[in-house]
């Protein structure tokens, strides 16, 4: 007896001291409802219409110019652009990890890069680094950005804690460390204009640059930070209660913004209130805790008003764990961490 109790407190006290030495510092937090996949999130098959363009390994995101001109980014730092006769050339490579892409309308590309930061890649391929780092602190993980009339350039930077090769960390760690950050090239200087994000991620202005909406990618909720009128510099929730964990989002320009999400929530939500337990999950591979993760083939399209009018799925697809979406022409690019190919499909109506 006395043995079986020894060997008992000896398993608690081991167990303790893995939790409290763990490689995250785990958080509790309270996730919104999630509706899952019911009402305007019902089931349905309307991305079965998906065409694939093979372009190589996990391309996140896709950018297009006013010439319909496409740019991806892959694993390894490379940057693609499509050619005339369908082509895909090498414009350059960051030698990190591109991730967010917008075209500088002179044939380069501002690039959110988690690896090496906020970077401007010219038509030649040559690189400038931009923003790497902030109070003197190296930024970890910049995700996704857009570009206002002024230049500046609003970026995400999802973690203080990790980096892009420690995702899942970040998720079964939960302190909420990410940020929208502005960057002016005008002064060079880098300012916080949020923080307190679980994954900031996808970043874009809303019409006539009234309003910034960033993604929170653990909350499953997008927020935006008033920019002009009476309101300018208060932040409040634009979309809330996602059933899936969004990525980047995209303005079309009029009417629609489009959010991507990789997979749906419930898995992560069912730990939030489980700190310890994800502290002593922490000490396994990356690649076990990433397999917790419930892929999905999910985009959906809200309006200005933030309601959803588009819910486009279909999780039998090969083609999932959609990162980004990009409205192009009568075109949706689709990009993703796990397939070799962009995906296109017309624009739904």
């Amino acid at each position: 007896m006395k043995v079986t109790l020894w060997i008992s407190g000896a398993l608690v006290a081991t167990l303790w001291l893995l939790s409290v030495k763990a490689p995250i510092d785990a958080q509790a937090w309270q996730p919104p409802p999630n509706p899952g996949l019911t009402g305007v999130f019902a089931p349905n098959r309307r991305l079965a219409a998906i065409n694939e363009i093979p372009v190589g390994m996990a391309p996140e995101h896709v950018a297009c110019d006013a010439d319909g001109v496409l740019y991806t980014s892959l694993d390894g730092g490379a940057v693609l652009r499509s050619s005339v006769n369908g082509q895909w050339e090498i414009l350059g490579n960051t030698k990190g990890r591109p991730l967010g892409l917008r075209t500088d309308g002179e044939g380069g590309l501002w690039i959110a890069d988690s690896m090496k930061g906020l970077l401007h890649m010219n038509a030649a391929g040559q690189i400038e680094e931009l923003a790497t780092k902030i109070n003197n602190q190296s930024l970890k993980f910049v995700d996704d950005l857009d570009v206002d009339s002024l230049g500046r350039i609003w970026f995400s930077d999802a973690s203080e804690r990790f980096d892009y090769t420690q995702v899942a960390l970040d998720f079964f760690e939960g302190s909420r460390t990410g940020r929208l950050l502005r960057y002016d090239p005008a002064t060079s200087q880098t300012e916080v204009m949020m923080d307190g994000l679980f994954f900031a991620n996808g970043v874009t202005l809303g019409p006539n640059e009234a309003y910034v909406l960033v993604n929170e990618t653990g909350m499953g909720r997008v927020h935006r930070l008033w920019l002009q009128g009476v309101k300018a510099g208060e932040h409040d929730v634009f979309v809330d209660k996602l059933p899936g964990t969004p990525d980047n989002i995209r303005f079309d320009g009029v009417d629609t913004f489009w959010i991507a999400m990789p997979s749906l929530r419930a898995s992560i939500d069912a730990l939030a209130g489980l700190p310890r337990l994800r502290a002593l999950l922490s000490w396994l591979p990356i690649p076990l805790l990433e397999a917790a993760a419930q892929p999905a083939t999910f985009v959906v399209g809200v309006n200005l008003d933030g309601e959803v009018i588009h819910n486009l799925q279909d999780h039998d697809n090969s083609f999932h764990y959609i990162t980004g979406v990009t409205p192009c022409g009568e075109t949706l690019y689709l990009g993703s961490l796990q397939t070799t190919a962009i995906g296109a499909m017309p624009w739904p109506k």
